[in-house]
């Protein structure tokens, strides 16, 4: 007969056991819970957990990638676990299925590993009642592995109906190629400084595992450490996804010209614009992406005039050659990289954003000179903040000045009947996809 002592002691054992710190889960669960239910985006949410549990680089990375994850294949993971609940728990509680679902079904974590991690992460946050629960779940999921999921509509299930709808718009095709895109990392892209192009660097670039794409990016696995990459800390180069590159380059800026780039961080499009030899100024008014500005334009070692101001009252001292309007928008079309924007954005928050950009508009117009140029871009795939904002551009009366053929012959299907730039993640498939990005370019009337 087992003695109550002996009981005890195993009892206290197991105790300390689920009490054990646990870096990478608690991370992801507070990450999760904060996008999930507070609509907090995904990289503050990172930063926020990382400090709390003061966790070191590998512990931040993996809570990265199992966050990321369940992002990613949030509506297949809440479809899988569905049926094996008879009541449902909290949200909290939810997260937590889902992450051990995540483990199980994309991160191949031995199915011990990923059963008792999730146990013992809800006796830690007080959710214990629960823990039979998600022992039970859990281990039935792993049982049934990847069979889960053998009928599903990924794709379909992992983006929110009013983004399904929305993206129609642009092409009937177009959801499924954006949602298939999306169930995958995005590649690593950068773009190197215009003079090094044809150097040597480029040929080390390439024996380093990098790909040319047809506009002069580079692209890289997802895995890619950047900061490993040569002539790093140097500035040859900026990480700058393909898509993201397009507008500064359409806005054709020549040397000497007097150049603004509004909201400008992180700066990659600002180096675009600099590296011209035009004379630029950087308006950012968040301190936060003020500080990631400054670092790009230190590292680089180029010139501008950075300044931090509201860009929707700010105005230069002379009238500007040429604006780039890169404004806050719902960044629908960055989900590749940041999958928390399919979770946390409502429709409802397009209107408040649309104001601002129509403000930036209407401000850019008083800083450019007669005959000068604007392009007003958005990483957006919605209407609302794409076509629809061009459109009161010209009400403003700003000239359509369309991009041409020749512009975009590297990419033709992003080019619209209207003459302006739409990429989304589902062109270039082959090649990893890109970002989604509006572009429009205007003259401003003499």
């Amino acid at each position: 007969m087992v003695s109550s002592r002996h009981n005890t002691s195993l009892s206290k054992k197991r105790n300390l056991l689920f009490l054990q710190k646990d870096p990478t889960r608690d991370i992801a669960f507070d990450v999760l819970r904060a996008c999930l239910n507070h609509r907090y985006p995904l990289t503050d949410s990172l930063l926020r957990a990382v400090n709390n549990h003061q966790a070191d680089p590998r512990d931040r990375a993996a809570a990265h990638r199992l966050a990321a994850t369940t992002l990613r294949y949030f509506g297949t993971l809440r479809t899988v676990i569905e049926p094996f609940l008879h009541k449902e728990p909290p949200e909290s509680v939810q997260i937590a299925l889902i992450m051990g679902c995540t483990q199980l079904l994309y991160l191949d974590t031995p199915p011990h590993a990923a059963v008792n991690t999730i146990v013992s992460l809800l006796h830690r946050y007080h959710f214990s009642p629960f823990a039979g629960l998600a022992n039970a779940v859990l281990r039935k999921i792993a049982t049934a592995g990847r069979s889960l999921l053998k009928n599903l509509d990924q794709p379909r299930l992992n983006i929110p109906p009013w983004l399904w709808r929305s993206w129609s718009m642009i092409g009937t095709d177009v959801p499924r190629a954006i949602a298939t895109t999306l169930c995958h990392e995005a590649p690593l892209d950068i773009t190197l400084r215009p003079n090094l192009l044809n150097t040597i660097l480029l040929d080390t670039m390439l024996e380093s595992g990098g790909m040319l794409l047809p506009n002069g990016s580079l692209r890289f696995s997802a895995d890619t450490v950047v900061t490993q990459l040569p002539n790093y800390a140097e500035g040859a180069f900026w990480v700058q996804d393909v898509a993201a590159s397009l507008p500064a380059s359409l806005l054709s800026v020549q040397k000497g010209e007097n150049v603004t780039d509004l909201c400008a961080a992180p700066g990659g499009k600002t180096a675009q614009l600099a590296l011209t030899g035009a004379n630029v100024t950087a308006i950012e008014n968040n301190p936060a992406r003020i500080a990631q500005l400054q670092d790009t334009i230190k590292r680089l070692q180029i010139a501008v005039n950075l300044i931090q101001a509201d860009a929707t009252t700010w105005n230069p001292d002379v009238l500007q050659d040429a604006i780039l309007i890169d404004a806050p928008c719902s960044a629908t079309g960055i989900a590749r990289r940041h999958p928390d924007v399919l979770w946390t954005k409502r429709q409802s928050d397009i209107t408040t954003l649309t104001l601002t950009q129509d403000r930036l508009i209407a401000a850019a117009k008083n800083m450019i000179r007669p005959g000068g140029r604007m392009i007003y871009t958005v990483c957006s795939l919605q209407k609302e903040e794409g076509p629809d904002r061009a459109k009161a551009a010209e009400s403003m009366g700003f000239i359509p000045d369309p991009f041409t053929r020749e512009e975009l012959v590297f990419l033709p299907d992003a080019l619209t009947p209207e003459g302006w730039l739409r990429t989304h993640p589902g062109l270039w498939q082959e090649r990893g996809g890109m970002d989604g990005f509006f572009a429009a370019r205007f003259i401003r009337k003499n």
